[in-house]
């Protein structure tokens, strides 16, 4: 209880205060105070005479448009398919609004505590850059594919890097095929995916890149199945550390973390870093999800703050999860519901806290730099419904900042490309340390 209160009056400082209307501008008060109100007040309305009314109906206009804008301008906005009024009432008087990272952003320990070079302002010229590049996407509706925020962590990161060789996996349409040409022009990749890309070209739009090697279809591998030292050797790459490898395959990131470490790769990107109690495998996030982590650990506690604040936002955005779909049975909220679930959620497996707890301990083993792509803009700005920010880091570009957001052409995007965020990490990692 003492949290929520605290909660509120942060909140509640926040909110802006509509002006009063007290007189002059001039302080009256020093030279005037001995006089008494109602001979101020007639003498006043004698001296402006016919001019009254027009001040009046000036007034009552001023005011109008004043509160207008006010009640315009909530710090959030959420789906249509609710009541505009208790939308009103949740962000203007409950004191949730956005508050990114609100219920802990838990964030993957390295072993020397390095982080990314890049800085915001980075980050920021980027995004600038990227907006016409991203107007010019062969697939614009890339429903079930990438939104705008992952693919610009893509380019960015690539372009940033600059490898000599980029591998993917699970390519769907070819949209972060295409995404990782236009960052690196001359690049060759190499893409595994079940169903060529090709296939698509047959109902509508999809990318096929002529610079790319595809194990695809009939010819498709999982990447823990191919001969990576055979492959190198065709193409020539003696470095593994300019090699950058990018998983878009609903697979158990552990999984792939280790087959990555296994063949020596060391510049990793996991498109889906789903949240604690969501997505269809087992991510990066919710392993180091752990007590000892700040921002990690949940309780199940039906009473608790947590809960409380968690049924109210599922309300609002879409993907917010509740105490009941958290937590499994014993009280098992890591994963998902106390499972790590593979193989686009056609395999679950339940598993233990000490086993969950254990599989932090590894990744922590060979982590060199953990790095999770903020979202572009706040929801105030880009009206995204989806994901709750609660759980994310602070935007690029912060809510109330549309002029900003505007100057870097994000306010001609469709609403929609910015309803795909799932917490998309970049990981340099290298073998234990004996």
């Amino acid at each position: 209880m003492e949290r929520e209160g605290v909660l509120e009056r942060m909140h509640s400082s926040r909110r802006s205060t509509v002006p009063t209307d007290d007189g002059d501008d001039d302080d009256e008060s020093k030279t005037k105070k001995n006089v008494p109100f109602s001979t101020r007040a007639s003498n006043f309305i004698t001296r402006i005479g016919i001019l009254w009314p027009c001040l009046t109906l000036t007034f009552l206009v001023v005011l109008f448009t004043s509160t207008a804008v006010i009640y315009h301008r909530g710090p959030v906005c959420v789906s249509t398919s609710l009541d505009p009024h208790s939308r009103v009432n949740y962000f203007g008087f409950d004191g949730l609004e956005s508050d990114f990272g609100f219920l802990g952003v838990p964030w993957c320990r390295s072993k020397h505590g390095k982080t990314v070079e890049w800085t915001s302002k980075d980050l920021l010229r980027a995004l600038e850059e990227f907006v016409p590049i991203y107007e010019t996407r062969p697939i614009k509706n890339n429903l079930y594919g990438m939104g705008f925020d992952h693919s610009f962590g893509l380019w960015f990161i690539a372009r940033w890097l600059k490898p000599d060789l980029m591998i993917e996996s699970g390519a769907f349409k070819g949209h972060s095929t295409w995404v990782l040409r236009q960052a690196m022009p001359e690049t060759r990749i190499i893409s595994l995916t079940p169903r060529h890309p090709e296939k698509y070209l047959i109902k509508g739009p999809a990318y096929v890149d002529e610079n790319c090697t595809y194990f695809a279809g009939k010819d498709f591998l999982d990447f823990g199945s191919v001969n990576w030292r055979s492959v190198m050797k065709k193409h020539e790459i003696t470095d593994l550390g300019r090699v950058l490898v990018f998983f878009d395959d609903h697979q158990n990131e552990l999984k792939r973390l280790k087959q990555a470490l296994k063949a020596g790769f060391k510049h990793v990107i996991f498109e889906d870093n789903y949240d604690t109690g969501t997505g269809d495998h087992y991510s990066l996030r919710q392993i180091c999800d752990q007590f000892y982590i700040r921002g990690g650990g949940h309780s199940c506690f039906v009473d608790s703050d947590e809960a409380r604040i968690r049924a109210r936002r599922k309300n609002f955005w879409d993907k917010a999860v509740g105490i009941n779909e958290l937590c499994g049975p014993g009280e098992a909220w890591w994963g998902v519901r106390g499972h790590a679930r593979d193989n686009f959620n056609h395999s679950s497996k339940a598993i233990s806290y000490k086993e969950h707890f254990e599989n932090s301990r590894f990744v922590e083993s060979i982590l060199d730099i953990y790095w999770e792509l903020p979202p572009a803009a706040g929801p105030s700005l880009t009206h995204q419904t989806r994901y709750d920010p609660a759980r994310a880091t602070s935007p690029i570009v912060e809510d109330g900042h549309y002029g900003l957001f505007q100057r870097l052409g994000l306010a001609g995007l469709d609403k929609s490309v910015f309803n795909g965020y799932t917490q998309m990490v970049y990981l340099q990692i290298s073998k234990p340390e004996p």
